[in-house]
């Protein structure tokens, strides 16, 4: 990794999936970014080095089911701030409030406690991947009702040309992503 920047060199951990879910996709794996200890370790301080400064620093950080679960655990834990699952509906046992929003074919619902912020909480909102942007902005939508302001979504990979990333910046939500896989 020494004369490579650390965007290439995760860029080099993920897999490309042809033809997954659905033909004509080219799935963007990232569980070989978690295996190795080394590049985990490289993808999380990615991350917690922008957050680490006092205007950066969120008061929490929240995960969208399921991998943003992974990263935004583990960043939490570096920064020493709280931690909160946005989940698929249902999954929470004590009461929540839930976001609906439209998905290729169909829609999905994802909850959150409705203690696990409060208002005026900075929050950082994860997720592994951006492409239509539904999941991010239904959290953001969840965290804002709960009174919180989301200060930044984050992600890993961009699928820019599936419109998400621009979709979020509109509705004022600022973006940081590490990579982005336009035209590939």
């Amino acid at each position: 990794m020494q004369h490579q920047s650390v965007n290439q060199y995760l860029r080099d951990h993920i897999r490309t999936v042809p033809n997954w879910p659905a033909p004509g996709v080219q799935f963007r794996d990232i569980t070989p970014l978690l295996q190795d200890a080394k590049v985990f370790r490289v993808l999380i301080d990615a991350f917690v080095h922008r957050y680490m400064d006092a205007d950066m620093r969120p008061d929490v950080v929240a995960g969208l089911d399921a991998r943003g679960f992974i990263l935004g655990s583990v960043i939490a834990y570096e920064l020493n701030v709280g931690f909160v699952p946005i989940r698929k509906k249902g999954k929470l046992p004590f009461t929540t409030v839930e976001e609906t929003y439209e998905l290729e074919y169909g829609s999905a619902t994802v909850e959150l406690h409705t203690d696990a912020v409060k208002p005026g909480n900075r929050v950082l909102l994860i997720d592994d991947l951006i492409a239509t942007g539904g999941t991010m902005m239904a959290g953001k939508k969840l965290l804002e009702k709960l009174g919180a302001v989301v200060m930044e979504g984050a992600a890993i990979v961009d699928l820019p040309e599936l419109g998400g990333s621009q979709k979020l910046r509109d509705s004022g939500l600022p973006l940081f992503t590490l990579l982005d896989f336009a035209g590939h």
